[in-house]
């Protein structure tokens, strides 16, 4: 489970932001999570909830996640399509020249006082 250790990175970074701006406590942090970023969500917010507890500035600090849908583009055809459905293979022209264009997020998008 390497949500635990993505948990810790959150941590050391929203508590880096907030201390720089004079922050003493933070009620949420909003995250945009990739559809196929490999980390799955409720295991990141039942980590979340027992590593920001054990800090006062983070409390009862709430976890949101903002689902990020996997999208891929295809140099053969030029179009988008969604990832997860249809993998690497072009549903529009059967091409695999194909590359992730979105999805693969794993950002904090806002720290919320």
């Amino acid at each position: 489970m390497h949500e635990l250790g993505i948990v810790f990175y959150i941590i050391r970074d929203v508590k880096k932001v907030a201390e720089e701006n004079g922050v003493e406590h933070v009620s949420a942090v909003v995250m945009d999570i990739g559809e196929v970023s490999t980390v799955v969500p409720h295991y990141l917010t039942d980590c979340w909830r027992w590593a920001a507890d054990k800090e006062e500035m983070l409390k009862g600090c709430e976890l949101r996640i903002n689902t990020i849908p996997a999208m891929t583009h295809c140099d053969g055809c030029g179009k988008d399509y969604p990832t997860v459905k249809y993998g690497k293979k072009c549903p529009h022209c059967s091409g695999d020249r194909t590359w992730l264009l979105k999805g693969n997020e794993v950002e904090i998008k806002e720290i919320i006082v």
